[in-house]
């Protein structure tokens, strides 16, 4: 497995869309947005998982001095899903930064993902019209 790399400096931001697009919304306007805040924001993070030149996973995440922690985006190539990539960005984000908490929100679609990765899951309910969100928590990895 390939060590998540820092994509903050002089990445290939089109690369870095793409798998954006894949894990929220694929509205240009709010990607860009994503980027501009991923690029400018310090207390934001981004890795990704790189083979053969191409960007196959990332994870965004905010993280702080306290141990906490954020997952705002987390995605893997299709083809390469279930190998173990997403779980390896997890874990290697929860050491980098010493986080003891993880916490993230979710669909329906993700939950198994973030149980099988070790984290308590709790519905909020219907969180906009006909639309169930999860809270995912994660303690010390």
């Amino acid at each position: 497995m390939n060590t998540p790399v820092n994509l903050k400096g002089d990445s290939d931001w089109e690369q870095v869309r793409e798998l954006l697009a894949a894990c929220m919304y694929p509205n240009e306007e709010k990607i860009n947005r994503q980027v501009f805040l991923y690029r400018s924001d310090e207390s934001l993070f981004l890795y990704g998982v790189v083979i053969q030149a191409e960007l196959v996973g990332l994870i965004g995440v905010r993280a702080d001095a306290t141990g906490e922690g954020v997952l705002r985006h987390i995605a893997v190539k299709p083809h390469l899903r279930g190998q173990g990539i997403g779980h390896a960005m997890i874990k290697h984000v929860m050491q980098i930064h010493n986080l003891v908490r993880l916490e993230a929100e979710t669909d329906r679609d993700a939950v198994g993902f973030y149980q099988r990765a070790g984290f308590d899951v709790t519905s909020l309910g219907e969180k906009y019209p006909g639309v169930e969100r999860f809270l995912c928590v994660l303690k010390s990895y």
